[in-house]
Parts: C-alpha cells; structure tokens; sequence
C-alpha cells in the first residue's frame, strides 16, 4: 500500500504545472521509429483521397497526447541511424535476424503485399521527417547507433541532472529507470517507475536487466535459457529479488553453489557464456558508443531548437487533405506546441 501511494504521490507531481527555468528541465525522449512503426501497424487512418496515412497522423496524434499529459520542456526525437547497431551485430551477427525476414505490419485492404507496405512506410516517414521541420524539436539520428543507445547517452552522460521521460513500448529502457528517469508507454498510457516495475513484472527495477538476461529478447532474436520464468526464478535465484544490485557472477555464483538442488539451477551455471553476452548486448546504462557517435550526438542536441512555423505545418496539412484526421489542426498546434516554442528560445546556462 505505500509503495502504491508513493507511485501517486509522483504521477500527480509530474500533471502540476512546473516553473521550469530552462529548456532541459524536463525531457521527452521518443524513440522515433517504435513510435511510428505501432502507429503504421495500428492506426487505419486515411486522407480525403483514401489513401493511408496513420503511420505519420498517428505519430504526431501520439506524441501530443504524451507532450500535453507529461509538459516537457524540451522534446528530442531519436530515430534508428543507416546500418543500425553495428556493435551489437560484431558482437552477435544474428542479433535482429529475425526480422530480416519482412512480414505484414497491417492487415489493411490498402496494401496488397510486403513490398506495397515497405514502399508506404518509407514515403510516411519522410513526410513525417518534413512535419517534423515545422515543430520545436530537436531530430536526430546517427549512423550505425540505434535510438535506445543514443537515448541511453542523452540520459546518462549528457543530462543526468534533467527529469527525462522516455516515450517507447522497448522494455530495454526500462532498465534505465531511476529517480531521473521514467518510461511512458503509449500503449498503455502509463509511467514506469521503479515501484511500477515491481508491481508488474515481480523484479526490483535495479535488477531487471540481470533479470532479462536470463530470459532472452525475442524481438531482438537473443536467445534466453529455457525454462527460467518468473516463479522458477523467485524460488532458485532469489538474489535477483532482493534490494541488493546485482551482476551477472552473482546470479552465476548462486547457480553453481546450489545447483544440486535443481536441474535448471545447473544448466545457469554452465551458462556463463550467454549471460555475459546478453549483457552486453540489452546493456544501455554504460553507453558502449563510439567517441564519433557521442561528438556527433552532442552536437545535435546542443543546437538551437527550431521554432514552431505554424504556416508551413497548416499548408503541408491542407497538401495532405488529412482534414478528417486532425479536424483542428491550429487548435492542435497551439495547445500542443506553444509551450515548447516559448521553451526554444530560452538561453540554457548549462550550455
């Protein structure tokens, strides 16, 4: 019960209106492409000629509603860079395997194929990219970095001392939430903080990457140890759930002094290999980037933030004919927007 009335306690401090003094204070990451993927797949939505347009509608719909509920100060949108993550893939070449293979995201009478949908989804986003240009926020992408990694470093290296909200349905970023940081799921409409973590998935927030590295990432084609759910875990490893942060030897050093008691507790002994290198590979906390790519971010996010060029926004929206979609689109921009725009052009003493 308190832990429930602490998570209160904060999500009615993050509706309050706050006095911020400079454009850092509160942070919106998105995480681009996550965003604009379950947009595409999920929202139906058409232009006036019929044609399907909810990956990019969808998009900017969702991260208004997260502006307007979260208020940030500053919004930074980080998007996959050309050849994705090429540690990752050196590290373990059928890392994202899977999803080499192209399925159907929707099931929309509008494509007729793989290939039609591809063709959509590439023509979106770079409309999208072109909306984007009229909003004061910040766009970024770097090559051979994914967007948890960049995200990773905003959080942990460039503004440790901002409040960040990070906007994605990848559990990996849940693995950075502390008091600095919480995770928005659009989906759920909910924030994750470190109670909300226990609450849901049974495992202290400072042990859920440890956790994770047991069981795998399916999305991500990294293969667990089978049979370590939930309820195995809490009754074999229990050192996974106490307060106590945890490494990887400890979760190996408890297997291997009691893996008599248990088959499964034997084969985690003899499993160090993978561990080690799940870790490495769902890590984000310790920002394995290269000093190019940190350069390259840096720059990026201390540059002037665009200002809201509400004219070029109402003019590609009247090009688009998406006047069904977002039937008041200047009161959509005013009631979104205007904070942020008076927020960019604030002189930030911290840079």
């Amino acid at each position: 019960m308190e832990r429930r009335e602490r998570y209160f306690r904060i999500l009615d401090g993050l509706k309050q209106t706050t006095q911020e003094t400079h454009k850092n204070s509160r942070i919106l990451l998105i995480d681009g492409l996550n965003t604009f993927i379950r947009s595409f797949a999920v929202n139906p939505s058409s232009n006036d000629d019929g044609v399907h347009i909810g990956g990019m509608t969808g998009f900017l719909q969702s991260i208004g509603y997260a502006i307007r509920n979260i208020r940030p100060t500053r919004v930074i949108i980080c998007w996959d860079g050309k050849g994705g993550s090429a540690r990752r893939r050196k590290l373990f070449p059928d890392y994202k395997a899977n999803r080499r293979v192209r399925t159907r995201f929707t099931r929309m009478s509008n494509y007729g194929n793989v290939g039609d949908e591809q063709i959509a989804m590439g023509q979106q986003i770079r409309r999208l990219t072109q909306y984007l240009e009229t909003l004061p926020v910040t766009v970024l992408a770097t090559e051979n970095i994914e967007a948890d990694d960049a995200i990773a470093y905003i959080c942990e290296q460039i503004y440790p001392e901002s409040q960040k909200f990070i906007m994605s349905t990848d559990k990996d970023y849940l693995q950075l939430v502390n008091d600095k940081v919480q995770v928005w799921s659009p989906t759920k409409k909910k924030f994750y903080f470190q109670e909300t973590i226990l609450e849901e998935f049974g495992v202290p927030a400072n042990n859920f990457l440890e956790y994770r590295t047991l069981l795998g990432d399916s999305s991500d084609n990294i293969p667990g140890i089978k049979g370590t759910g939930l309820k195995t875990l809490q009754k074999r490893l229990p050192i996974i759930f106490g307060d106590k942060k945890i490494t990887i030897d400890d979760i190996l050093k408890q297997a291997e002094d009691n893996k008599s008691d248990a088959k499964i507790l034997a084969t985690i002994a003899e499993s160090g290999d993978i561990l080690r290198l799940n870790y490495k590979l769902m890590q984000l906390r310790e920002v394995d980037i290269s000093g190019h790519a940190k350069s390259s971010i840096l720059d990026i996010v201390r540059r002037p933030i665009q200002r809201l060029n509400k004219p070029k926004f109402l003019t590609m929206f009247l090009e688009d004919k998406i006047n069904s979609t977002m039937k008041n689109p200047e009161f959509w921009l005013q009631d979104t927007w205007r904070s942020l725009d008076s927020y960019s052009i604030v002189e930030d003493k911290n840079e």
